[in-house]
């Protein structure tokens, strides 16, 4: 098929939008290929839709080669059955809900796991059934607070989600396998380097999870790997704790005066200063005061005691305590809790309460994995201008359980023991989870085993963000000209260029684009009688497809030049040549 230049909806731009903050948002932009319609909106273009598309080929042949049919839901659903699952109120403001002319509540849905099970149930009521495996490709919505970076996170996106239905642990694991090879598959495709890393299921729920995620300095997620070969998701790590430390015959702890000393910093200088030998940051306990909005909008204050060379990372706080909201607490907070005692709060207080009551500030305490039974710490004594030292965990204080809020760093040990981590950035561009039966058993999806019996179906779900992976793709091909795609999404194969004042530049471009059409290839003609070469080798270099060919000076001689946008390289050919180059491929 040709498509010609002057009839295609197109505007390229020479200047970056203004609110553009990556590469892939500025070229898709200038480039013709999107346009914002509203912060994190986008109106795609036919340019933008044939990379799309192209993309989206490439994730139902694997899809269906894994055994899954495609099926498509509206993105409009009815509140009841996201109330049935609790994500109603789970997601909180990350849904647009809406309600109709009759008063009835609605959301645009930002994932179908309802829509699924339920389609299932009323179809499907036998182990024969099954095992089943769905998907569709569909558009999400999300009123993210700060949309950004254009198509890596917007406000609405394409995203691919598949489902499984099995009746047994052992068929979903199998359905899970199928489902995660593809995705190598699929990505390998794509030409996409990817890792796959251990991840919190987060508000879908379920007992697996992991991502793929691309590594990228401008990825929105932060994961560790080991050389031994683990690898997770910051929100994932788990915390190896030191083995509990005998404290018999240890010192009582002591007050001392520690006037100013509000940070870490000035506490461990002052330490220094008045206590026998040297300390560190990593020998005080800090105490983090969060505040936690739960699903029925009470706030709760907790205290969060970390050692004081590691700070509360926001994601992890995050997982650790969904579905509530997590922020820092606020001046107001603090005031209605006249026994926090800012820069000075501690676990322990002369005063008491003593080890197994309420703790000194009357507020649940959480406790980072670290700090075991035995450990000794300097931290505050709930005094102005007054620390403690030598306060052992497990002796003088004890807390209302543990919490993985606190950063994760290079150099911590993995887990599972095969070494140090070191920390990378990560943009997702796929996610598979184990779901169990968390849906089937609120939706009531049951089959009739070979016993007659009836069980609930287990499920898993499979995401790619689509958008997002034509974003990356985006990132990763362009130069200082424009965007170059690899073919396997390029949104044409052939980019072909007529330039010159005379009738011979275009009678050979003619025909070049009959013989490439010929031989079933997708070209791109500029045909534009009034643009001027420099016109038309700007737009080419910057709308990026790979294969370039130049009808121009050498067209009395059926001659043209070929360029290849990803090695740089020009030739000039004869006309029968370069269509057996082209088409050889």
């Amino acid at each position: 098929m040709v498509t010609r230049l002057s009839h295609l909806f197109v505007r390229t731009l020479r200047e970056d939008p203004a609110e553009a903050e990556v590469a892939s948002h500025r070229l898709l932009v200038r480039a013709g290929y999107i346009r914002r319609q509203a912060a994190g909106v986008f109106a795609w273009l036919p340019l933008g839709l044939r990379v799309k598309a192209r993309i989206e080929r490439i994730i139902r042949e694997e899809m269906t080669a894994a055994g899954a049919q495609e099926v498509h839901f509206p993105a409009l659903m009815p509140r009841e059955p996201y109330e049935a699952t609790g994500r109603w109120d789970e997601y909180g403001d990350l849904l647009f809900r809406l309600q109709d002319r009759k008063g009835g509540d609605y959301l645009l849905a930002p994932t179908h796991e309802e829509a699924f099970t339920l389609l299932v149930k009323d179809l499907y009521n036998s182990y024969k059934d099954l095992p089943l495996t769905l998907f569709q490709i569909q558009d999400k919505y999300r009123d993210e607070a700060r949309p950004r970076a254009g198509l890596l996170r917007g406000r609405e996106f394409t995203m691919k989600d598949a489902y499984s239905f099995d009746h047994t642990d052992e068929g979903l694991d199998r359905s899970y396998t199928a489902q995660r090879d593809a995705y190598e598959r699929i990505f390998r495709r794509l030409g996409l380097e990817y890792v796959i890393v251990q991840a919190d299921a987060g508000a879908m729920g379920g007992s697996r999870s992991e991502e793929f995620l691309h590594p990228t300095p401008v990825g929105e997620d932060t994961f560790v790997r080991t050389e031994g070969g683990y690898a997770a998701n910051v929100e994932a790590f788990t915390t190896t704790a030191p083995e509990p430390i005998p404290f018999d015959g240890l010192p009582d702890p002591v007050v001392f005066d520690s006037p100013g000393t509000t940070t870490i910093q000035t506490l461990v200088d002052h330490a220094n200063e008045v206590l026998d030998g040297e300390r560190t940051a990593a020998d005080t306990l800090k105490n983090v005061v969060l505040a936690l909005t739960h699903l029925d909008g009470t706030r709760e204050i907790v205290v969060v005691g970390l050692p004081g060379d590691r700070d509360v990372d926001a994601k992890r706080a995050e997982v650790a305590f969904a579905p509530a909201e997590v922020e820092p607490a606020t001046e107001e907070d603090l005031a209605r809790h006249p026994l926090l005692v800012r820069g000075f709060i501690g676990p322990w207080s002369p005063q008491g309460p003593m080890l197994g009551e309420e703790s000194a500030t009357g507020i649940r305490y959480l406790l980072d994995p670290r700090v075991v039974d035995g450990t000794s710490w300097i931290t505050g004594a709930n005094e102005l201008d007054k620390h403690v030292h030598g306060l052992v965990a497990g002796r003088d204080f004890a807390s209302d359980g543990f919490v993985e809020v606190a950063s994760v760093r290079d150099g911590d040990p993995a887990p599972d023991g095969s070494g140090p981590v070191a920390l990378a950035r990560g943009m997702e561009i796929g996610h598979v989870f184990q779901l169990g039966r968390k849906y089937a058993e609120a939706l009531g999806l049951k089959v009739l085993d070979e016993n007659g019996k009836l069980v609930t179906v287990t499920m898993g779900s499979y995401g790619i963000g689509v958008t997002r992976i034509l974003a990356i793709i985006a990132e990763l091909s362009h130069d200082d000209r424009g965007l170059i795609w690899p073919e396997t999404v390029s949104p044409f194969d052939v980019h072909v260029v007529a330039t010159g004042k005379g009738d011979d530049a275009y009678r050979l471009a003619e025909q070049l684009v009959a013989d490439l059409e010929a031989a079933r290839l997708d070209v791109l003609y500029d045909d534009r009688p009034k643009a001027s070469p420099g016109v038309k080798f700007g737009d080419a270099e910057l709308i990026g497809v790979p294969r370039l060919v130049v009808a121009g000076r050498g067209a009395a001689d059926g001659q043209v030049e070929l360029w290849d946008r990803r090695t740089g390289d020009r030739e000039v050919v004869s006309l029968a040549d370069a269509v057996t180059r082209l088409t050889s491929r």
